[in-house]
């Protein structure tokens, strides 16, 4: 029992050393009495296996998904809605009265503008997340088959 303890640590071990298995987060025992230097060399052929299958490679960084920063606001808004205000008021007489009213509206709809940028961005990010879960959980199923293909249990 000893034994068999000690082939899982060091199977646990040689797998937390490779960064393929690493970054794919699954545990890997011989089976069949492989040597360090064989699982070695099926945990990197089946890491190429599953990367060629799927298209996602582990070991690379992600990338995060952003939508363009909001610009403006209120305060753009309301510089915005002041102008147009003014041009307005003019028109009707009153040029301040025009202008105090169209940055309140400038400012409101500056806001508005950056929440909903601000939404779409969280959004974006959720759906990357999601894409990015999937990605993982299909390289993982393809790593492991292959592995269990050369002999391995794979959890």
């Amino acid at each position: 029992m000893k034994m068999e303890r000690m082939v899982v640590l060091m199977a646990v071990v040689v797998m937390a050393g490779s960064a393929p298995a690493l970054a794919a987060d699954v545990f890997v025992f011989p089976k069949e009495n492989q040597s360090k230097e064989q699982q070695e060399q099926d945990t990197f052929t089946c890491y190429k296996w599953a990367k060629e299958q799927t298209g996602f490679d582990p070991t690379k960084p992600v990338a995060q998904a952003s939508a363009p920063a909001p610009k403006g606001g209120a305060v753009s808004g309301a510089a915005k809605g002041a102008a147009v205000g003014a041009i307005g008021g003019a028109i009707g007489g009153n040029a301040g009265k025009g202008a105090a009213i169209g940055a309140g509206v400038g400012a409101a709809g500056g806001t508005l503008k950056r929440r909903q940028a601000e939404q779409q961005q969280q959004a974006a990010q959720q759906q990357a997340a999601k894409q990015y879960e999937a990605s993982v959980d299909g390289y993982q199923r393809a790593y492991g088959v292959c592995m269990e293909g050369k002999g391995y249990a794979v959890k």
